[in-house]
């Protein structure tokens, strides 16, 4: 599925992965993230410590070592928040390589995703970002990643909202699947973190059918 390479081939997977998301500071929206695998290994890393550090309207997405692979920046002036994405540095005249926007039918919940190229590609987000419960679709309605919650097995427990699972489909580029969730986190996370900075954790209905 080669059609899922978007910022870079190196974070591919041919078979499912999980990466479990940790948000690293709980009081404003975007102020860092770190990614690691199933073996505890760091993947990919937000940095954006400090009110001067960097742009707000502005995030780059770095791998284990620093090297940066996107950068998400929004657009300015825009009706309906969009953003858009730059592979490694932006700088001015480059072009983006995909744009974020919300749907813009009423009552509608969607955020889409166009990439740019030849040809080019739609992405349709559906779900609840705030909640950590969305998918990602390409073109086909085919499911291409996940966020959900993330399950503290030996507790049988759902933990805080800080901390959460994207589940990439083979050959779905990871790197690209992060710079959405930096979107998303901007896009809805104002409200949330400045009304939930508590501890968020719930235990698991047994009989629940929700699949993590």
């Amino acid at each position: 599925m080669n059609g899922g390479v978007v910022v870079e081939n190196g974070f591919t997977y041919e078979e499912e992965t999980h990466l479990t998301v940790l948000k690293t500071t709980l009081f404003f929206p975007g102020d860092g993230f770190t990614v690691y695998n199933c073996k505890g290994e760091l993947v990919f890393r937000v940095d954006s410590y400090g009110p001067d550090a960097r742009d707000k309207g502005e995030l780059v997405l770095m791998d284990a070592s620093g090297h940066c692979l996107v950068t998400v920046r929004r657009k300015r002036p825009s009706l309906h928040q969009r953003w858009e994405g730059f592979r490694g540095e932006r700088t001015d005249g480059r072009k983006p390589i995909f744009s974020v926007r919300r749907s813009s039918i009423i009552g509608r919940s969607s955020v889409t995703v166009e990439v740019y190229g030849n040809p080019g590609e739609e992405y349709q987000i559906e779900g609840s970002f705030v909640q950590r419960c969305c998918t990602i679709y390409d073109a086909a309605k085919q499911s291409v990643a996940e966020i959900r919650r993330k399950v503290d097995a030996s507790a049988h427990v759902v933990l805080g909202k800080d901390v959460f699972s994207l589940f990439l489909k083979p050959g779905f580029d990871g790197a690209f699947a992060m710079g959405l969730v930096l979107v998303l986190d901007q896009i809805n996370g104002d409200d949330d973190y400045v009304a939930d900075v508590s501890p968020d954790v719930h235990p698991i209905n047994e009989d629940s059918n929700m699949s993590f």
